[in-house]
């Protein structure tokens, strides 16, 4: 196995090829500054293909009405007023222009009867805003990218998997990765680094993510001095399959209540109408008879319960099932064959019917599917600057999912793909503008590189040790059951001890074989960022003594104001993790107002 490395150099490097990477990387490359784009596994497998409903944007389309003031509002409030409100007010402004641009670059929606784009309603957002392709809207916006990106002049470097930030004083100046398929190391000089990396889901057991989501940007902005945010708040999608248990945590679509699915319990009941909170029932239909009114025709602009935010629903679904009145397989059922025609579900929710059809035996065209909440995202990330994407650290920038502050304490459905196009773009064009304006010569020092290599290659010395999949599979179990849905203080610190114990065990790894094409070494890597966001994310849910969206604790059920004015913040400190409470931005007054408005 080679010791060696090659250098590959960069004004620019991204990390992560999803939505937020591409349009980071697109952005980038048009400032003319030289671009490489880093993927963990292959260009074009990416998160944002699961996004499978559609594009938030206030193009208004469907309803004239809407406008960005509302798309903020509507952010806000899922969010449970924890958004950082300039990320909020940037989004709901420059989302349309984003949807647009992806159409002139050949983006193919669906159509109004007139010829714009069509526009789907979402949980949580007042008019029906998402702009989609089916049900396969990430899988179109990625196409989209993608084709646009390899025209740009971008250097992509695929099953690369970054391993830790390098830096030269405060700055950081490049990478320290290695290829998956050769096992060789590879240093990426750069003045700039955009982090697009994704999430966290994977260290958890149920869940709609796939094995890349192993926290890494999160974990390597960490290391290098960066400001994590939120970390606290998960999100559950409330619709992830359960049956079979080969396919269970797979994603179906929020488009499938969209488009008229209602949630049931084991008892033919539409449960939802239980669990309005106070804060949504003036917008909300009051009775089934009203909702049905409200699909038919649209003459009222009120929300059905089956359609409130995300983390609503999850907590209603985990208590119909906690009281006896779940499916089979420990879900819910989700019917939309009671409400639409054949030729509708398989024209508009394709994917979602090939999906059961294939996966599960269940034609949903005729049966209702069982769905539960699934590990699927996290809100918290990267603190960043939100008009440029700056993190703390000079020369690191973020964008997506591994950035927080946008979503607050819940992601509204639909906002994911408007933000990875929003905030990719402005990362990539201030990491442009920041290496520009940054010249000279970067050192690297090629015995902080010697390092890093030796440390990488130590499973492979040991002459016995642990199992990297035996710990990887305990951490999973440990944050499902002791970090979910619903948390106590007396778990949560059970789960900090499980990992500090999980902790010295991965420093203890063992794998056999070469370097290339070796998973044993590549989950013996990945332990160590797994463990890091594992760990980030109890102790801030330890920390937060209140319940607030993506957030629950069982030992402190309401949620508190004084809580809804900080931020918990982690950061590295003497080789452990520091936590503070930091104050949100002040919301200017005309939000204020704004926000203060019935809707």
């Amino acid at each position: 196995m080679a010791r060696d490395w090659e250098t590959q150099e960069h004004d620019v490097i991204v990390v992560g090829a999803g939505g937020a990477g591409l349009r980071a990387a697109i952005e980038a490359a048009a400032q003319g500054v030289s671009v490489g784009l880093i993927c963990k596994s292959l260009l074009g497998k990416a998160h944002t293909v699961m996004a499978e409903g559609g594009i938030a944007a206030a193009l208004g389309n469907v309803w004239p009405e809407d406008n960005w003031r509302v798309h903020f509002r509507d952010t806000m409030r899922g969010g449970k007023m924890l958004n950082n409100w300039r990320m909020a007010q940037l989004h709901a402004q420059e989302a349309p222009d984003r949807v647009l641009e992806l159409e002139r670059w050949g983006a193919l929606f669906d159509r109004t009867k007139d010829g714009r784009i069509l526009q789907r309603d979402f949980g949580g957002h007042r008019y029906a805003r998402l702009a989609h392709v089916g049900d396969r809207t990430g899988l179109e916006m990625i196409r989209t990218l993608q084709d646009h990106a390899i025209h740009q002049g971008i250097d992509v470097h695929m099953e690369t998997t970054v391993l830790r930030l390098l830096k030269d004083g405060d700055r950081v100046c490049g990478a320290f990765a290695y290829r998956r398929d050769r096992g060789d190391f590879v240093v990426f000089r750069a003045k700039a680094v955009v982090l697009a990396t994704g999430g966290i889901g994977k260290a958890w057991a149920i869940t709609s993510n796939s094995w890349e989501y192993t926290g890494d940007g999160h974990s390597l902005a960490l290391w290098a001095g960066a400001d994590l945010i939120d970390m606290e708040f998960v999100q559950f999608h409330p619709t992830g399959m359960v049956w079979p248990p080969s396919v269970r945590g797979i994603l179906v679509t929020e488009g499938v209540r969209g488009d008229g699915g209602t949630l049931k319990n084991n008892l033919g009941e539409r449960f939802m109408f239980r669990y309005i909170p106070e804060y949504f029932r003036a917008e909300t239909a009051d009775t089934e008879a009203e909702a049905d009114r409200w699909y038919t025709d649209k003459t009222n602009n009120r929300r059905t319960p089956d359609l409130l935010p995300r983390d609503e629903v999850a907590r209603a679904i985990n208590a119909e099932v906690k009281a006896g009145r779940g499916s089979p397989h420990g879900g819910v059922f989700l019917d939309i064959c009671a409400r639409r025609p054949a030729d509708y579900i398989k024209k508009r929710l394709p994917s979602m019917y090939h999906q059961f059809k294939e996966l599960a035996d269940v034609d949903i065209t005729k049966d209702p599917m069982e769905v539960g909440p699934t590990c699927h995202y996290v809100m918290g990330g990267v603190r960043v600057d939100a008009d440029s994407g700056a993190s703390t650290v000079p020369g690191l920038f973020a964008a997506g999912e591994v950035a927080g502050g946008l979503h607050g304490s819940n992601r509204l459905g639909g906002n994911s793909l408007s933000d990875l196009l929003v905030f990719g773009r402005r990362a990539g064009f201030h990491a442009a503008l920041y290496a520009k304006d940054r010249g000279g010569q970067l050192r690297v020092e090629p015995r902080e590189v010697e390092s890093l290599a030796r440390e990488a290659l130590e499973p492979f010395s040991r002459a016995g040790g642990e199992n990297p999949y035996a710990i990887q599979h305990e951490l999973q179990e440990t944050m499902q059951r002791l970090v979910g849905i619903i948390r106590t203080e007396s778990e949560l610190r059970e789960a900090i001890g499980a990992i500090e114990r999980l902790k010295e065990r991965a420093g203890r790894v063992r794998v056999e074989g070469e370097g290339a094409y070796n998973p044993g070494w590549h989950t013996a890597l990945d332990l160590r960022s797994l463990l890091t966001v594992a760990e980030c994310s109890t102790l801030a849910a330890l920390e937060r003594r209140e319940s607030r969206g993506g957030h629950t604790r069982e030992d402190y059920p309401k949620a508190d104001p004084e809580w809804g004015k900080v931020n918990v913040v982690l950061r590295r400190k003497d080789g452990g993790i520091a936590l503070a409470r930091e104050p949100l931005p002040d919301l200017p007054a005309e939000f204020q107002k704004l926000l203060g408005e019935p809707s």
